[in-house]
């Protein structure tokens, strides 16, 4: 075992705090640990708002944020804790900027746009796939109790707002609320488990690009040391 896989090794033992504690103190390659301990929950924090195409860049400069700032842990909420805030606000920052830059259409010509695209070269594959899936979305809807099916019929598939949804099934608007928020979580569990899918399973950052991660923040901070 040679030196740094030792050093590693004795690092993991320690408490997210202490290692903190050893860092601040000169020892940054510590941060490697902090880095692979949380990469998943950043990740999936990171995606959930940037993007899985953004998620890597966007991790690196929240790690190196992170990095800049640990001295102003104090330790009142979990490290985790602090570590994804740093993240979900880097990752608001970069789409924010994104977004500053993108043409802003409205519904209209957007929805003739998605629609030339989808009439141009269709892909016999994909087509099948679409198909597919609505089927399975018009099985799991019907499979909803019947208040929470018309709810689902008039406001997601009709697209009735809600106060036109509320005067069609003589409701509150506060029930149409409701039902609709129960009606979706109830879809996105029968879908689960139509596909076999539980969402803990979803949005992995696997090893490969855990390391790739890894190995360019080290390098950013190795240049800072």
């Amino acid at each position: 075992m040679n030196e740094a896989t030792a050093h590693q090794e004795t690092g993991s033992l320690l408490s997210d705090e202490e290692i903190v504690g050893r860092i601040c103190a000169g020892d940054s390659a510590l941060f490697e640990i902090l880095m692979r301990r949380h990469n998943q929950r950043v990740y999936r924090a990171v995606t959930a708002i940037a993007g899985a195409q953004q998620a890597e860049d966007v991790m690196q400069q929240a790690y190196m944020n992170a990095y800049r700032s640990l001295r102003g842990f104090e330790g009142r909420a979990k490290f985790s804790t602090w570590l994804v805030r740093i993240a979900v606000n880097e990752a608001i920052a970069q789409r924010t900027r994104q977004r500053a830059h993108e043409v802003d259409l409205n519904e209209e010509l957007y929805d003739q746009f998605l629609e030339q695209v989808r009439s141009e070269l269709p892909d016999p594959e994909e087509e099948a796939m679409a198909e597919e899936m609505k089927k399975t979305l018009e099985a799991v809807v019907l499979a909803l109790p019947e208040s929470y099916r018309t709810v689902v019929m008039l406001r997601e598939v009709e697209g009735m707002s809600t106060a036109e949804t509320a005067q069609c099934l003589d409701v509150s608007e506060d029930v149409v609320k409701t039902r609709l928020h129960r009606a979706r979580s109830m879809m996105k569990e029968e879908l689960f488990a139509r596909t076999g899918t539980s969402v803990q399973g979803l949005f992995r950052f696997l090893d490969p690009r855990c390391n790739v991660v890894v190995e360019a923040v080290m390098k950013r901070i190795a240049s800072e040391v």
